[in-house]
């Protein structure tokens, strides 16, 4: 399993860099599952709209899949480079992959070679935990399963800052879950 995370992935040049260091051939090669954050929820998903995100990033516009919630069927058994999710609402954007029945297909499709970019939520719900992550973002679609994907073994705490300093060491002192702090110029990248 191959997995890059950060607060920011594209959306700062630091990350940015840091992912396409660390992916398996070109950027424009790779064929990658792109999950609309929550925001899905309030508006039709177009998925041109996240195509055209992705071509901007590097990604040909040929090898861009957006993720379509309503018919998840849709989506299996492609052949992947990457699967990415990037920032949002944790709780809200969980909620969707949870609803549309895909976390499983999610670990299988990491665990036969398809990286996994996540950015903030993205990062978080790869995580083992996301309880935590009530400190900053609302749970406002009522999840009570805190438990994420697992394929990292431990939590983070993104967008890092001394604001956020007293929580970090709050859940150290607790040692329930390795806490990783990852602050807006931070990535990870953790292979299995």
């Amino acid at each position: 399993m191959k997995l890059i995370l950060s607060s920011c992935d594209f959306s700062a040049e630091s990350s940015a860099s840091f992912i396409k260091e660390h992916l398996p051939k070109p950027m424009s090669e790779c064929r990658v599952l792109f999950f609309p954050n929550e925001k899905g929820l309030e508006m039709t998903i177009r998925p041109s709209k996240y195509v055209n995100r992705l071509v901007r990033y590097g990604f040909s516009k040929e090898n861009v899949f957006v993720f379509d919630y309503s018919v998840p069927e849709n989506f299996l058994g492609l052949d992947l480079d990457i699967v990415y999710i990037s920032g949002g609402n944790t709780f809200g954007t969980l909620k969707r992959i949870r609803d549309a029945g895909f976390e499983e297909a999610i670990r299988d499709y990491v665990k036969a070679g398809a990286v996994y970019i996540g950015g903030s939520a993205g990062a978080h719900i790869a995580s083992r935990d996301i309880s935590h992550v009530e400190y900053y973002d609302d749970n406002n679609v009522g999840i009570k399963d805190y438990s994420g994907l697992g394929l990292y073994d431990g939590i983070f705490i993104c967008h890092f800052s001394n604001d956020r300093a007293r929580h970090y060491e709050m859940l150290k002192a607790e040692g329930k879950y390795k806490v990783t702090p990852l602050t807006d110029l931070d990535s990870v990248y953790v292979e299995k």
